[in-house]
Parts: C-alpha cells; structure tokens; sequence
C-alpha cells in the first residue's frame, strides 16, 4: 500500500524525465514505455540549455530565493528568540499578530505594494519580486515553537557568563536550531523558485524573468516540440528536487521538533 502511494507521488517526475529524453512524435505514443525507444535527451536539453538562456533564468531565480530566504532569516530567526525567550509586554498580542499574519495571502497585498513600486520606479528589479516576502510571519511562528524547546537555563547561564542576547542566538541558539532552518529554507526556497503570479506582475523585461516565467513566455517555443518543452520542465523542477534530497535529514527533523512545546 505505501508502495503503491509512494508510485502514485512519483510517476509524474519518472514520466516528466522519461518525455524529456524522447523525440516529440513519441512523447504521447499510444504504446508508453518509460524508456525511450529513440533517445533524444542530447537534442532537447541542448534546445533548452543553450538555444534558449535558460540557465540565465535559472541564475535569476536563484538570485531572488537566496534573496528572500537571507532576508527571511536575519529577521525571523532574532523575532523569534525574542518572542519564545524574552518576557516583555505586549508579547501575547504580538504572537497573536503573527499568527493572524499567516492567514493573510500576498494577494491581499498585492495592489498596494505595486502601486508603491511603481511609484518608487523599483518595477522590474530584483528588489521588486523580493519586496512582499523579506519578512516571513510564517518563518518567525516555526522558529519560535522550535526555541520554545531550546532550555532555558542554558540561556541563563550564558547571561551570567557575560554574554549579550546576540552572543546567544548567534552561538547558541542558531547552531541547535539548524534542522528547523532547514526546514523553513526548503519551504521557502519551493515557494519562491515555484512563483509565478508575482513575478508575472512586476517582471518587464527578458533580463529579470525567473525560471518559472520564463517557460510561460517561451511555452510558443514548444508548442509543437515537446520533447524540448518537457526537458525545460526538467531543468527547471530539477535544482528543488536535488535540494530536498541533500537536507531531507535535516527537513524531517525541523519538522517533527517544532511543534514540542506549545
């Protein structure tokens, strides 16, 4: 049964891949056969990788997830600390708000932020398809349940010893909090590599197109070669899938530690 689940899950990829190594007038071939009868792997990766500049999108995307993703975590990861470690008032309402944040859509917020753009003129840049997500409220309620396990009187003798609230996130609690970091970068890394509707929307130019646009822009091109169209699917599934498979240690285990202590 967990087999047959597991199939269910991954013949898409098996199929996808299989498709981008065959010619087009065998991709839809009534009689299937996830080995290619006629190997065309060379010719369509070789349309997408150097006929088309889809290892210029590539860099693009990247650029925007690392973006997004640093930004994500220089200020969730100290919002965080504070709100599972540090006593002041107002915090209850302050975690009330971010809990409430994570039921907002970027949608909600999408006019305004660019009708602001627009008038700064920051269309078009990598700032602009970066902007509605430097800070993830979603980041900073992950965090804060995974220091919640953190002890605290490790915390307190680290103050005694002299070190500053800093010292200890830095030193202390971000090396014990690399599984739930690993977690949040795969999520936001699928989230960001994966978006279409808001670089569709503030994206101008050929220069700042993410992968995902791009095979929207250049679907025409494998309108009729979809050997082509599949290996560009490929490519661009293929740096997430890899992701995952490196840090899907320290993934499972985000996950399973960030809900221990409420």
């Amino acid at each position: 049964m967990l087999f047959a689940g597991a199939w269910v899950m991954v013949f898409p990829f098996v199929w996808l891949v299989s498709s981008s190594l065959k010619p087009t007038d065998e991709v839809f071939d009534a009689d299937f056969s996830i080995i290619p009868k006629t190997f065309a792997g060379f010719r369509n990766y070789y349309v997408v990788l150097f006929e088309q500049p889809y290892l210029f999108f590539l860099m693009n995307s990247l650029i925007v997830c690392a973006g997004i993703l640093i930004m994500q975590l220089l200020t969730a990861i100290p919002a965080a600390y504070a709100l599972a470690k540090l006593k002041f008032r107002g915090r209850s309402i302050l975690f009330g708000a971010v809990i409430a944040g994570i039921t907002i859509p970027v949608n909600v917020t999408s006019i305004p932020i660019f009708i602001g753009l627009a008038k700064t003129n920051l269309l078009d840049t990598y700032f602009a398809m970066m902007f509605p997500f430097l800070v993830s409220v979603f980041a900073i309620f992950l965090f804060r349940q995974f220091f919640k396990t953190f002890p605290d009187s490790i915390i307190q003798a680290a103050r005694i010893d002299g070190f500053s609230e800093i010292e200890i996130v830095l030193r202390l609690i971000v090396p014990s909090a690399v599984p739930a970091i690993a977690a949040f970068s795969i999520f936001s890394f699928v989230a960001h590599w994966n978006d279409l509707y808001w670089p569709l929307i503030v994206v101008q130019s050929q220069d700042k197109m993410t992968a995902t646009l791009a095979m929207m822009q250049y679907r025409s091109a494998f309108d009729n070669d979809y050997g082509a169209g599949f290996a560009a699917a490929t490519v661009v599934t293929a740096p997430m899938v890899i992701a995952f498979l490196l840090a899907r240690r320290h993934f499972i285990r985000g996950i399973t530690m960030t809900g221990l202590k409420g």
